[in-house]
């Protein structure tokens, strides 16, 4: 039979353990329950304003293209991205506020869990004993102090198992704030272009109506007239077989034909369909990005040529627009009049001259679409492949 101040000792253990137990749960599950039940009302509004804008937005795009509906669509959008971000940085807040409290809940159930650990371990050594047996007033007393002691290291069990969830949610929480501080990269990015982008429109149309038509109809006649080329619409003459970098035009200076300013549109066509040319273009070229907000801005186009082709035009590359769904198409006006861009639009720092990129037959065309103008480029028919590659806004003069 175990002296009366030791059996004493071993319940008071059994109950104090059982509490600390419950409490710290508390401390855990408590919190994480308040955590996820928290609501900010500064989110929710933020919420409704951002479907508003985003409606406003939907509208303003289907209604008559004119310079001030423009700015209208430039200030919704900046209010729709400003609100998006306030969004993003509450939601990273609340989320840094549970993980402050997660990570001080869970150093409190790890320094619990460890002493729990040890002075069960203790207890366990004590009651397994052959004098723990012998000790017992009775059969049922030794059975119930074991019991005891299997209901402590279930306890434990538990106890380790909710600490383990506990990490998890807390590396899960961690995570989702990384995923939310990208977001808000992005957003700010964003921000920081559709800004430029209105500042860009202002300063090519002056603030006027008339300079803006003007601006959408030469963007609607290059589209039209590019379509016609592409679709074998133009009138061409053969002029003979070309080798691989051989000069066949040169880039006109100055605003021509539907181009306010020198560059090569170039295209790659497969049967009539336009393909992307970083997929025939070589890398490792010298180049300056300036297809975005700016030269050298971070919201340009992608520049990612993984083909073997040399480039039409000599470096260092200057290059305005790249190809599908660019900064311009989803930032400007001219998004009114395409959706995806067919070829790139690049020019060069050091010379105007414009190379075949493979061996073919060249062709000279020129198309005359709405705009009563003629759109001057030369077709090159290559050797291999049956691809057709087409280089325009160009002299033939050689």
């Amino acid at each position: 039979m175990l002296p009366g101040h030791e059996k004493s000792y071993a319940m008071k253990y059994v109950f104090k353990k059982i509490f600390l137990l419950l409490v710290f749960s508390s401390i855990l599950f408590g919190f994480v329950k308040i955590s996820y039940a928290q609501t900010c009302g500064n989110l929710d509004e933020c919420n409704k304003l951002i479907q508003e804008y985003q409606e406003q937005v939907t509208k303003l795009q289907g209604q008559a293209s004119t310079l001030k509906n423009q700015i209208a669509q430039f200030d919704a959008q900046i209010k729709l991205t400003t609100l998006k971000i306030a969004q993003t940085q509450e939601k990273i807040n609340m989320l840094g506020g549970r993980i402050v409290q997660l990570g001080e809940s869970l150093d409190s159930l790890t320094l619990a869990f460890n002493s729990r650990a040890v002075e069960t371990y203790k207890l366990s050594k004590f009651e397994n004993n052959f004098y723990f047996v012998l000790s017992a007033s009775d059969l049922g007393s030794a059975v119930s102090r074991f019991h005891y002691l299997q209901k402590i290291q279930e306890e434990d069990r538990n106890l380790l198992q909710r600490l383990q969830e506990a990490q998890t949610t807390y590396q899960g929480e961690k995570a989702d704030q990384e995923e939310l501080q990208k977001q808000l990269k992005t957003q700010q990015a964003n921000l920081n272009a559709q800004k430029a982008a209105k500042a860009r429109l202002l300063k090519d149309t002056q603030n006027s109506e008339s300079r803006y038509q003007q601006l959408l109809a030469e963007a609607r006649a290059e589209f039209e007239a590019i379509q016609g080329i592409l679709a074998g619409r133009g009138k061409e003459t053969e002029v003979g077989h070309v080798d691989q970098g051989a000069k066949i035009a040169t880039m006109i200076q100055g605003s021509s034909c539907n181009s306010g300013g020198t560059h090569l549109h170039f295209t790659v066509s497969q049967n009539g369909v336009a393909q992307n040319p970083f997929n025939y273009l070589k890398g490792g070229i010298d180049y300056e990005n300036c297809s975005g907000s700016g030269c050298g801005s971070s919201d340009g186009d992608s520049f990612n040529p993984t083909g073997s082709w040399d480039w039409p035009i000599n470096p260092k590359i200057k290059f305005n627009q790249g190809y599908g769904s660019t900064w311009a198409v989803r930032n400007t006006y001219i998004g009114r009049i395409y959706s995806s861009h067919n070829g790139i639009d690049i020019n060069s720092g050091s010379s105007s001259d414009v190379k075949a990129v493979k061996a073919g037959v060249l062709f000279r065309g020129s198309y005359v679409g709405g705009s009563g103008c003629s759109l001057r480029y030369v077709r090159v028919h290559n050797d291999d492949g049956g691809l057709d590659v087409f280089y325009l806004h160009v002299n033939y003069s050689l």
